[in-house]
């Protein structure tokens, strides 16, 4: 081998001085940081859970919708029936814990019916408020 590519060799002092250092270096710099990545952890924490109260809000928003929905149906099928107790079906179609913040309205148009259920979007995420979730069904009159 040329003489120009050999690696230079080292005395037992190099070699023992330097490796002598770095250990106690290294050492003092880990013992520094210990713990950091878990205070950056909780740092990180109230982000997650934000994050996670949003998405489950956000299901509770379309699960709301369609609560509705099945209620302007149920209500508005009972009433074309001309059944007196029409937004009692309504109520019993949604949910026990949205059925609290439920109201239906029904208008008559001839040969149809027309009920439109309103029902209140529970929040979990502080601050963060919805309107209500609005859907309505037509259903013709079979009397």
């Amino acid at each position: 081998m040329p003489a120009a590519t050999r690696t230079p060799r080292r005395t037992a002092d190099s070699t023992a001085h330097s490796t002598a250092a770095r250990p106690a270096g290294r050492l003092r710099s880990r013992l520094g940081e210990r713990g950091q990545v878990a205070v950056e952890y909780l740092g990180f924490i109230p982000i997650l859970l934000l994050v996670a109260m949003a998405g489950v809000q956000v299901g509770l928003v379309a699960y709301t919708a369609q609560q509705a929905g099945t209620a302007a149906r149920t209500a508005a099928r009972s009433a074309s029936l001309d059944n007196p107790g029409w937004r009692q079906d309504g109520y019993r179609a949604v949910s026990g814990w949205v059925a609290d913040g439920t109201r239906f309205d029904r208008g008559d148009y001839g040969k149809e019916v027309k009920v439109t259920a309103t029902v209140k979007i529970p929040s979990i995420v502080p601050f963060w408020d919805f309107d209500p979730a609005t859907k309505s069904a037509t259903m013709p009159r079979d009397f």
